[in-house]
């Protein structure tokens, strides 16, 4: 259930999605709230800028959620952002930790107001294969 609250955290995402386009950046933005109702990291779409295609800010929130917070604390913590996470990013909430996400725009939403959004081919993906083979790093690791 979104609270107005949440509204105004969702408010301030879209704000820094808007500050976005200013900078010449695409209009993506996110921040992540902790327990406490303070605002932890604030990021933006820098996706043209970097050259880099995972800098989104859901993403980039994730990973410094990973790298700054305890595993508790990140259960605790609130990300808010102004589109639904892609899959890509969604990945990287999941391995967070992070506990909740709260988006303004759904992806249907974002695809209706730009079609290009939606427009990403799907890859073949063929396996499982070589089991036997490939189990030995992943045992090497986990059962010394």
């Amino acid at each position: 259930m979104i609270t107005a609250a949440d509204e105004a955290l969702l408010r301030r995402a879209i704000e820094i999605a808007a500050h976005a386009v200013t900078l010449g950046d695409a209009p993506y933005g996110s921040l992540l709230v902790g327990p406490d109702g303070a605002i932890l990291a604030e990021a933006h779409n820098t996706v043209r800028r970097d050259d880099d295609i995972t800098s989104h800010p859901e993403l980039k929130l994730a990973r410094w959620a990973a790298r700054e917070l305890d595993a508790d604390t990140a259960a605790r913590t609130t990300m808010y952002t102004s589109c639904q996470p892609c899959g890509m990013c969604a990945g990287g909430i999941l391995r967070s930790g992070l506990g909740r996400v709260v988006h303004a725009l759904s992806t249907e939403q974002l695809v209706e107001l730009n079609p290009q959004s939606g427009a990403w081919p799907t890859p073949t993906q063929d396996g499982p294969a070589l089991f036997a083979e490939a189990r030995i790093p992943i045992d090497e690791y986990y059962r010394p």
